[in-house]
């Protein structure tokens, strides 16, 4: 057997970079029992590589097109014509030219073939390459198969393919093509079927999309196909399309387009029988594969040929239940306002420092919500928090419920719990204690300061029992009752306020303004902070010229050379020495920190030196608690006016109170959790290098892609427990082998969205907005923050590229504390995530910025630039 021309029969499993994803696949298909493909070979990559590998041209080229950026267009466009160019003049290597010809003996001269490209970065579990390269047709004769050979071989080179590879971070020198030849089938009827829908991601839905003629017209969107939809071997739905063209193969070679008789182009173009037969032929091609597959089918005289079949790389993976039950979830990255992957270190001590269990699924975690929904008491529970927190996801729970069938519902037994005497006795506590968010954050400062003591004597395994023995103190503090009481007592005085003062004033979302420049609020404190450090800085230009040249970590050290630099390096210490343990996806604890990247906050200092005036951090904070002052003697003076006025003004009072006194403090324990985060981080680390000069891990990073349990174990014993590791060797290589698989599994999770609910069948369940009287083209989301405001749209999807001037608006799709300094410079605020009390739309309130988050691909339909209108007291957005 030569490893140049493989029959598709002897392709192995293990053959992937000799065959490329779309031949390994034909190759398994063709062993699976029932399933009919048409017979053919495969020119392995050997041939393709002997090709070029003289050619000095051609590698001169290639060098040329690796350090290009998918922005340069027109070098690449250049350059890939000339490559396209050799490939279709190269010179096929006789030995190849001679093992087609004895392939094409075998299967007939005669016949014709379909001449297909297959990448060996194709048709993969992470990364399709659907449609990136050529295939052919109806290709009659050695010669012709031959020359078509060589353009699928040009066809790596498209700009498209180029391009493509460098947004999936492919290196072009490392992607071969082997070519599929393969014996023509002329059906009457094609298409392609999917073994989990592509439109819910229902693993249990079939859906089969059919034409007349080759599924090259469905492929290339020439015409629309019916579609079909089949679930535990039952047509569930059907959609006849007008089938108005057709491609077919001409006898002559090559293929035509043919006009489908108008009686012809309305019939279904599979029976219900057929359309069973290929659903079971579409499960027993998953199974084989052991996952959801995208199929391409063609029907010849009642018999169905599979052409090709792939992993459909798009599905969100499903959270792991230990039953068959049905079961819903929802994210809790969308609660978090953090919806990237988590790695595996952060992901474990996220989890460690929660209650209940979590349930991981591409990167993200997830809670069971099955049991509070078949409750009818825990469901209105569930159900009145999602919708002041995040409606889209209220909505889409509402949806499952309304089913009917998906989750069995429990008996109503039991009443809604009423507020107990301990919370009401709890609350006047707290109402009569004026220095008890003081006592609070001072009892949590306390903790972390003994903590940073305690820990650094801490190694090795005694670090890991004494981070374990921290988090029962973290999770103590975090979920200490008096706390949440002193931030729901806020939060619920706020919906008071709402409620109240629309029922009685006609004012809508009152408790908006009353939540501007409030104390004790931790994450607005650190924007104004920033401010602050500018006003040291700006009487100095020297320092300001030179910041604005940083690229490195080490400018601090740089700083004390220029006047000013002193006290500009100690603005900045002092700011970190506060907040230096935030950044952006900070739950995460891998995420890097501005402590250990300060360059990261300079465009924001300098950004707000070129913006702001002096001592600007005072007058905002001043003015912000000016109106909230202003509006409440308003509504006061409004309320006094009512029949009941005295009661109502004294009941009003006590609740902006509340708000005034309280609701800074709801930012306060992520904060804490932060803090410890960044205390436990640092030791870590110091492990993490003891073990890169062990050669146990490459770089200290790598810790990231373990466990805490996992790490806990490689520290103790410098390598992970496998089986069949003999040897410490073994081992260490063992350990590598899983961070780099781990580090390949979070690259293809970066891709994913997440979604807010997903079911155990791996449908995601998308909700929607119930509002009516909204203006044409108005983009829907949930209002936070109210107020109308125009401006300039800025799409910023990473902080560290924000470029903001006064008076923009950012659009992005989530924020979490870490983005705090960049809503000093802002006006407005739209996101894709959060809810009512989420971080962003607290600061929103507290800063006076109008603000519209929830807002369904937000970062796509609004264009960086536009100028639009933010209307954050009704919800939505109008593009102007």
């Amino acid at each position: 057997m030569s490893s140049l021309v493989l029959g598709l029969h002897e392709i192995e499993k293990s053959q992937l970079l000799l065959v490329g994803g779309k031949g390994l696949n034909l190759g398994e298909l063709s062993k699976i029992q029932g399933i009919y493909v048409p017979e053919g070979f495969c020119v392995t990559t050997v041939g393709y590589q002997k090709a070029i590998e003289q050619n000095e041209t051609f590698q001169a080229l290639l060098d040329r097109l690796t350090p290009l950026k998918v922005e340069d267009r027109n070098q690449i466009g250049e350059i890939s014509r000339k490559i396209r160019q050799i490939l279709m003049e190269v010179e096929i290597p006789s030995d190849v030219v001679k093992a087609v010809a004895h392939y094409l003996s075998q299967f007939g001269y005669e016949h014709a073939y379909a001449v297909r490209s297959s990448a060996t970065a194709e048709d993969l579990p992470h990364a399709s390459f659907a449609g990136q390269h050529d295939t052919y047709l109806n290709i009659i004769g050695k010669e012709a198969i031959l020359q078509h050979i060589r353009k699928c071989w040009a066809s790596l080179f498209t700009d498209r393919a180029v391009i493509y590879r460098m947004q999936n971070r492919f290196d072009h020198s490392q992607v071969s093509l082997s070519v599929i030849v393969q014996r023509m089938v002329f059906p009457q009827v094609s298409g392609i079927l999917f073994t989990a829908d592509p439109i819910t991601s229902n693993r249990k839905l079939l859906s089969i999309d059919a034409s007349f003629g080759l599924g090259e017209a469905l492929v290339s969107g020439l015409v629309s196909a019916d579609c079909y939809k089949v679930q535990e071997d039952k047509i569930v739905d059907k959609m006849i399309a007008p089938k108005k063209l057709a491609i077919y193969a001409r006898k002559e070679g090559g293929t035509k387009t043919v006009p489908i008789d108008p009686d012809q182009q309305k019939t279904q173009t599979l029976t219900d029988q057929q359309i069973l037969q290929l659903a079971r032929l579409g499960r027993q091609i998953e199974a084989h594969f052991g996952s959801p597959q995208d199929i391409e089918w063609c029907l010849v005289d009642d018999t169905f040929y599979i052409v090709q079949s792939r992993p459909i790389t798009t599905l969100y993976p499903t959270p792991e239940a230990d039953d068959e039950e049905n079961h819903v979830y929802v994210s809790v990255g969308h609660q978090q306002m953090m919806t990237d992957p988590i790695k595996p270190l952060g992901m474990s001590l996220f989890q460690l420092t929660s209650f209940g269990p979590r349930f991981k699924a591409g990167g993200r975690l997830f809670v069971d919500v099955t049991h509070q929904l078949a409750s009818p008491v825990s469901r209105n529970i569930l159900l009145n928090a999602m919708g002041q927190h995040d409606p889209l996801m209220k909505d889409a729970l509402m949806n499952i419920i309304e089913r009917g069938d998906f989750i069995k519902s429990l008996p109503n037994d039991n009443k809604a719990p009423s507020p107990t005497k301990d919370s009401k006795d709890m609350l006047e506590q707290i109402e009569n204690n004026p220095s008890i968010v003081s006592d609070l954050i001072k009892r949590s400062q306390t903790s972390i300061e003994e903590l940073q003591q305690n820990i650094q004597m801490k190694t090795g395994s005694d670090l890991f029992d004494f981070i374990l023995e921290d988090i029962k103190e973290l999770k103590k503090i975090l979920f200490d009752p008096q706390s949440s009481a002193v931030f729901m007592a806020a939060i619920n005085a706020s919906s008071w306020i709402n409620e109240k003062m629309n029922e009685w004033l006609g004012e809508i979302n009152a408790s908006d303004t009353l939540s501007q420049s409030v104390p004790n609020n931790i994450t607005s404190e650190m924007g104004l902070a920033l401010l602050d450090v500018a006003d040291v800085i700006r009487p100095y230009p020297e320092v300001i010229d030179y910041l604005q040249q940083v690229k490195d970590n080490n400018f601090l050290d740089e700083l004390v050379k220029f006047d000013g630099g002193l006290e500009a390096r100690d603005a900045i210490i002092a700011f970190l020495n506060k907040y230096g343990m935030r950044c952006a996806g900070e739950i995460d604890i891998t995420k890097t920190r501005w402590s250990e990247k300060p360059v990261t906050l300079v465009p924001m200092i300098l950004g707000n030196i070129k913006n702001f005036e002096p001592n600007a951090g005072k007058r905002k904070f001043e003015q912000g608690r000016r109106v909230a002052v202003e509006k409440e003697k308003e509504l006061l003076d409004r309320l006094k006016q009512l029949p009941d006025g005295e009661q109502k003004v004294k009941e009003t009072k006590r609740m902006i109170d509340l708000i005034r006194n309280f609701i800074g403090y709801r930012e306060y324990p992520k904060y804490g959790m932060i803090n410890r985060y960044f205390v436990y981080k640092q030791p870590l680390l110091k492990e993490a290098e003891q073990l890169v000069l062990a050669n146990v891990i490459h770089e200290k990073e790598d810790i990231y892609y373990l466990t805490f349990e996992e790490l806990r174990e490689v520290v103790r014993t410098n390598k992970l427990d496998y089986p069949g590791c003999l040897v410490e060797q073994q081992a260490a290589l063992a350990t590598r082998q899983i961070i780099s698989k781990r580090k390949g599994e979070y690259k293809l999770y970066e891709k994913l969205t997440p979604p807010r609910v997903i079911t155990s069948d791996g449908e995601i369940i998308a909700g929607k907005y119930k509002r009516e009287n909204l203006p044409a083209n108005a983009i829907a989301g949930l209002p936070v923050s109210s107020g109308v405001i125009e401006g300039r749209a800025r799409v910023i999807l990473n902080m560290e590229d924000a470029n903001l001037e006064d008076g923009d608006i950012l659009v992005t799709i989530f924020t979490d504390p870490s983005w705090t300094p960049l809503f000093i410079s802002i006006k407005g605020l739209v996101t894709e995530v959060g809810g009512l009390m989420t971080h962003g739309a607290v600061i929103a309130r507290e800063y006076g910025l109008p603000a519209v988050v929830g807002v369904e691909n937000a970062t796509k339909l609004i264009k960086d630039g536009q100028r639009i209108r933010v209307h954050g007291t009704e919800g939505y957005i109008e593009i102007l």
